[in-house]
């Protein structure tokens, strides 16, 4: 009838029923949902630090990762050159030289120590150090062979942690075999020194030859010292981490363990063959770090850097998740209140606790299972008692799963992560735009 009054909608009415209004909603309670997800990421990063605090403690119960140092020849000498009054007294400086030829041999006998539900990996070795000094050539550094202190040369050598020698090394030379002993003013800090009497090289080559027996964890390096170094590790650990200046020139890794060799000439090496007077060039820490190489013994799971990099997904879930219910109300016009938004929110912030607690005991893999059933099952029973229908709570549950099921093969990928993502984000919004183009965004 022309004169008949329709009822107004009213605020309250649009905010029940307008479908744009629920997306904003949805929006909101995603990006509020990040507060609790940083804390989850806080909480990896917490307990990632935890177990370096174990690996840390247990290091300095058994031996921290070792660096392999030296050796380096030191010859004291006169500085003066026509020394006439024997009375006077000159002052002494010292030649420092560095192998022509050093070869090292390395094999590791490793195993893991529990600390809690924390492992770490250590390891014995026996270190064969090999090699030669050149003969004397003094002529670049205006040195003659008659300032020399010859019967006052020492070997200097040294790893980084001395607590992990196992016994007192011994230099074989062209002398009687020299013992070591410590040293704290060596060329490198804190090492070791065994004094040598040269009076009797005659010009000749020097050589050397001893090896160290000794324990370390979580890794093994070497500091490039000679004009040639070659370097031959082997060992039953086989996930192995290169890592330093200089990569493996070859490498063999299979499940029984892995042998690696490094073969280095000095052109790149921060430090010169020979120089005299100061004492600090070898126990410089930024030329140090570009003259170490080495490998690393990683753990075959790292847990947590899995667990941090899933956590990363955490709004990219959420999203899909309420997108996914959005649309499940919105086709079977059956709304969902949005407290029930909030509580299949806390249930998958909650995941991520499961997640990292359960990798804890059970590895990874097995705790990402576990995590992704039990928070499948709970949201899904929850949407079969919200819509009263089994069906649609299967499909969602299905839904959950295809999302859960691609985010852990994108933690397995690593490389192809960023392609298969972009992927699979271009086909979800393909998805998306099918799914709404039939949709009243002012009404349900």
């Amino acid at each position: 009838m022309i004169g008949e009054q329709f009822p107004k909608q009213t605020t309250t009415d649009w905010l029940k029923e307008s479908a744009t209004f629920k997306l904003i909603f949805i929006g909101v309670l995603a990006l509020l949902l990040l507060i609790p997800s940083a804390f989850i990421q806080n909480l990896v990063t917490e307990r990632a630090s935890r177990q370096d605090e174990m690996a840390k403690e247990v290091s300095d119960s058994w031996s921290a990762s070792q660096i392999i140092k030296g050796p380096v020849l030191v010859i004291p000498y006169r500085k003066g050159i026509n020394i006439t009054d024997t009375t006077k007294q000159t002052p002494v400086e010292n030649l420092y030289i560095l192998p022509d030829n050093l070869h090292i041999k390395a094999s590791l006998a490793t195993q893991i120590l529990h600390r809690g539900i924390f492992d770490v990996a250590v390891y014995n070795t026996q270190v064969k150090v090999s090699g030669n000094f050149a003969r004397l050539n003094l002529s670049s550094l205006g040195i003659n062979t008659n300032q020399l202190i010859l019967n006052k040369a020492r070997f200097e050598f040294s790893v980084s942690d001395l607590k992990g020698l196992k016994s007192n090394p011994v230099i074989k030379t062209n002398q009687p075999i020299l013992s070591a002993e410590p040293s704290f003013e060596s060329v490198f800090g804190n090492g070791l020194q065994a004094p040598v009497d040269l009076s009797a090289v005659n010009d000749n080559e020097i050589p050397f030859d001893y090896t160290l027996d000794l324990k370390g964890s979580e890794g093994l390096s070497f500091l490039q010292l000679g004009k040639t170094t070659d370097v031959q590790v082997n060992s039953n650990w086989s996930s192995p981490s290169f890592d330093g200046n200089h990569l493996p020139d070859e490498r063999k890794i299979d499940t029984g363990g892995f042998s690696a060799g490094w073969r280095m000439m000095y052109y790149n090496r921060p430090f010169p063959q020979q120089w005299t007077g100061s004492q600090k060039i070898l126990d410089n820490d930024k030329k140090l770090a570009n003259a170490t190489f080495g490998v690393k013994l990683r753990l075959p799971v790292d847990q947590y850097q899995k667990t941090m990099r899933t956590s990363k997904y955490a709004i990219f879930i959420i999203l899909l998740t309420f997108i996914s219910l959005f649309l499940t109300e919105i086709i079977r016009k059956q709304p969902i209140h949005m407290f029930n938004y909030i509580l299949i929110g806390a249930a998958m912030v909650i995941y991520y606790t499961l997640l990292l607690s359960f990798s804890e005991q059970v590895g990874y893999n097995m705790a990402y299972l576990i995590a992704s059933v039990s928070t499948i099952m709970l949201i899904s029973v929850f949407i079969s008692s919200l819509l009263k229908n089994s069906r649609a709570a299967l499909l969602f549950a299905f839904i959950l799963a295809v999302f859960y099921a691609f985010i852990f093969v994108i933690i397995q990928l690593e490389d192809l992560a960023l392609m298969v993502g972009s992927i699979a984000l271009f086909i979800i919004i393909a998805v998306l735009m099918y799914f709404s183009r039939k949709i009243n965004w002012d009404k349900n």
